[in-house]
């Protein structure tokens, strides 16, 4: 695949479906398991995931979403929105949470802060991944924080992920401190 036959564009709410299913790739099967109560499971998850992306209120938004589109095949995603509304944004993960999951969530900690443009999910589909996509992501990314004028794009990355943390290193994010996040100990960086 020809990283010239990839477009960035902004995400479109009929696209729900694929964005969620990149974003459970992005948490990975067994942080999404951590969100969801006794007998809920990874088909609870997704149902919930595209309804949150599929409103304009969520932090998972598809108003809040970039899709890299091999025609129109989704094959990547960046989620991102500004950590100064993390709260507000928040609610409705909290409130579909007890209902899709049966768990609470509402003592969850911050992973953001107001001043970056939180980088909370970013997915590529296996066949297109090696390909420049995610760097794409990335940098279209960093543009709409500039035009948010956010002058940090923030993200997590798992401690256990060296190949994502060497991908957000060589576009030029760095380490900036440690937090904790769907069970997993995480790196906080900064670009």
């Amino acid at each position: 695949m020809e990283l010239t036959k990839i477009k960035i564009s902004k995400a479109t709410k009929e696209q729900a479906p694929e964005i969620a299913r990149l974003i459970m790739m992005a948490m990975t099967d067994d942080c999404c398991l951590y969100f969801c109560g006794e007998g809920y499971g990874l088909e609870d998850f997704r149902k919930m995931m595209t309804m949150l992306v599929e409103r304009e209120d969520s932090q998972y938004s598809y108003r809040n979403t970039l899709v890299a589109m091999d025609g129109d095949q989704v094959v990547g995603v960046s989620v991102s929105y500004d950590g100064g509304k993390l709260r507000e944004l928040r609610l409705a993960f909290i409130e579909a949470a007890k209902e899709y999951l049966g768990k609470d969530h509402s003592g969850m900690e911050d992973e953001t802060q107001a001043g970056e443009l939180y980088l909370d999910s970013l997915a590529v589909q296996p066949d297109y991944r090696r390909q420049g996509i995610a760097r794409a992501l990335l940098l279209a990314t960093k543009e709409r924080a500039n035009q948010l004028d956010l002058p940090y794009l923030g993200l997590l990355v798992d401690t256990d992920n060296p190949n994502g943390e060497a991908l957000y290193s060589s576009v030029g994010f760095q380490y900036v401190g440690e937090n904790r996040w769907g069970g997993h100990f995480m790196k906080h960086m900064l670009l």
